[in-house]
């Protein structure tokens, strides 16, 4: 809940300083370097390119202020809901998340760890009948049996089983 407000703040204080800065960026009147046709030509044309570049760094900052704004309610709208709540069920949620990550990592070691044992047995079938002839027994037993823990959910309950690999 405490990340969660400091984010809040950290994105308010963000906006506001988004907003100070668009409100720096103004467009200055067009102010012709003399009376000459050629001055006044280029005093417009300098005036344009100016124009056009701070149009569009107004525009980014107003893309940010929306993105961020939407970030903002968001955010807002999850702590509402949080504070609805109970403590218990708040803690549960949280240990969700923790098992969540956790059960990610345990199926990509699951998949590493297949993998290795398939290059181990790919090994075995190869040298295992010279072994036999060298040392008169197996290489490796018990590829028969070889399973990795998977962890899957339906949304609300998990179950660890056993892939054979």
């Amino acid at each position: 809940m405490d990340k969660l407000q400091i984010d809040i703040e950290a994105i308010c204080s963000q906006i506001e300083a988004l907003r100070r800065e668009r409100q720096q960026l103004s467009t200055g009147a067009i102010a012709p370097a003399g009376d000459s046709p050629q001055a006044i030509a280029d005093a417009y044309r300098r005036h344009a390119r100016e124009t056009a570049q701070v149009s569009a760094e107004v525009k980014g900052i107003d893309d940010a202020i929306a993105a961020l704004s939407a970030q903002l309610n968001q955010k807002q709208q999850l702590s509402v809901n949080l504070q609805r709540i109970s403590p218990m069920e708040q803690q549960v949620e949280e240990g969700r998340e923790l098992a969540r990550g956790h059960a990610e990592r345990i199926n990509e070691l699951a998949a590493q760890l297949s993998g290795e044992v398939k290059e181990l047995k790919a090994i075995a079938d190869q040298i295992s009948p010279s072994y036999w002839q060298v040392y008169y027994k197996p290489f490796i037993t018990g590829f028969k049996s070889i399973s990795v823990p998977y962890v899957r959910s339906d949304g609300d309950v998990w179950t660890i089983v056993n892939r054979v690999v």
